[in-house]
């Protein structure tokens, strides 16, 4: 004789022999700072970065300028992007002192290049 054959379990139900995972609550915590860490950084890079190009702009169509006045509103720009990154070092908490900042000068350098073209 053959066993009768047992039901399928339905998916929804507990299942004694196969219990659930226990969740790891301090690895969802750490993960999620981690992901707010990001979008925080991003949020204050690209926040302190539309200065810098507006800035950039403003030295471009300056209407008959002091000399020295595009190069510097360009120089002031480098400084809100050095500050840019040195922010985003210190919210995912590194020291804000590292090669990287030489990042946040790209616009400025951008910048002299297009006013001297």
């Amino acid at each position: 004789m053959t066993e009768p054959a047992q039901p399928k379990r339905r998916s929804h139900l507990m299942d004694p022999n196969a219990p659930r995972p226990v969740r790891d609550h301090a690895a969802e915590d750490k993960s999620l700072s981690r992901v707010q860490r990001w979008v925080m950084s991003a949020l204050a890079v690209t926040t302190i970065f539309h200065p810098v190009m507006g800035l950039i702009i403003a030295a471009l169509f300056l209407d008959d300028p002091r000399p020295g006045a595009r190069v510097g509103l360009c120089l002031i720009a480098g400084a809100f992007g050095v500050i840019a990154v040195a922010v985003a070092f210190v919210i995912h908490g590194k020291k804000p002192l590292t090669p990287w900042l030489l990042v946040g000068l790209i616009p400025t350098a951008i910048g002299i290049g297009l006013i001297y073209r």
